[in-house]
């Protein structure tokens, strides 16, 4: 029995709001012919997958693992029509998501000299979208920060690099060599929603601003509303004249990967991956500027 991907995306509907009306207005049919749908489902797979009664709608056992299932599964077909539609247009294009702080540019030409055939894309990604953008098909490759969902994904270990602390300028530690969490304890911050920034013990309870991205975090900090932390690549990348960067050597290293849709099987991505771990000493040297155009010109020259 092949699973049908129009009966799965309308159950996934239905499983997101637990009321067949709303899933019948987003999917934009009548409700009968949803049930219908779902009922169908439901008898090629041979088990219910809701329950319905005059308290509502519920996933069953069996409805809850195929929702699991389900969002992976309809990300790789979607990502199947992408690269098919890519291709049709004869060229041949590696999207790479990057993280902020994350430099390409070594693997990328290391990649570029061995396949001068193929362009090499890049786009920033943040943390909520890496695994996301990894599965529907939109990046071919990314450079992720730990942690992330690896469900559907093959995640590859690249190297670890240290983190700072991110303060005013003006605050009473800003003129330390480095800092520990306990000189912290207590402080508002500026809180990451990405888990990869986050101490090992929150400085303070009631840790008020949540952001999303360097950019915010950045400005919240200038402004004097929190400290915050980052991995040390992304002071590379990211200055602010009212923000002070200090290393704090007691936070567990920020760990960056190289991650592919487990379902993707390319020569192409394969070695853009070998490019990636040759790589990965240069480009774990992005913490010191200098020492990151040499390794570019390194890379250049063996090339």
């Amino acid at each position: 029995m092949d699973l049908d991907l129009r009966k799965l995306r309308y159950f996934v509907a239905v499983a997101d709001t637990l009321h067949f009306g709303r899933a019948a207005d987003e999917l934009h049919i009548a409700q009968p012919v949803l049930s219908r749908q779902i009922r169908a489902l439901e008898q090629d797979l041979g088990t219910p997958l809701f329950t319905r009664d005059s308290h509502g709608v519920a996933l069953t056992d069996a409805g809850r693992q195929l929702l699991t299932d389900a969002g992976p599964l309809l990300a790789s077909a979607h990502a199947v029509r992408r690269r098919v539609t890519v291709a049709a247009r004869g060229s041949q294009r590696l999207m790479v998501g990057f993280r902020a702080g994350i430099p390409v540019i070594p693997a990328a030409r290391a990649f570029e000299a061995r396949h001068p055939d193929v362009v090499v894309d890049v786009q920033r990604i943040e943390w909520d979208d890496q695994a996301t953008m990894l599965l529907d098909g939109r990046i071919d490759v990314g450079y992720v920060r730990l942690p992330i969902d690896e469900t559907g994904l093959r995640v590859t270990p690249l190297y670890t690099e240290p983190r700072v602390a991110v303060l005013p300028a003006d605050h009473r530690l800003a003129g330390k060599e480095e800092v520990t969490e306990a000189d912290l304890a207590g402080e508002p911050l500026v809180w990451p929603a990405d888990p990869s920034t986050q101490p090992t013990r929150r400085p303070h309870p009631n840790a008020g601003y949540l952001v999303r991205g360097v950019d915010e975090t950045l400005e919240h900090v200038a402004a004097g509303r929190g400290i915050s932390f980052l991995a040390r690549s992304a002071t590379v990348f990211y200055s602010h004249p009212d923000v002070i960067y200090v290393p704090i050597p007691d936070l567990a290293p920020d760990q960056v990967c190289l991650a592919v849709a487990a379902s993707r099987t390319s020569p192409v991505v394969d070695d853009f991956f070998i490019a990636a771990q040759a790589t990965a000493e240069i480009t774990a040297e992005c913490g010191n500027y200098e020492m990151w155009q040499l390794g570019i010109g390194a890379v250049s020259k063996r090339d």
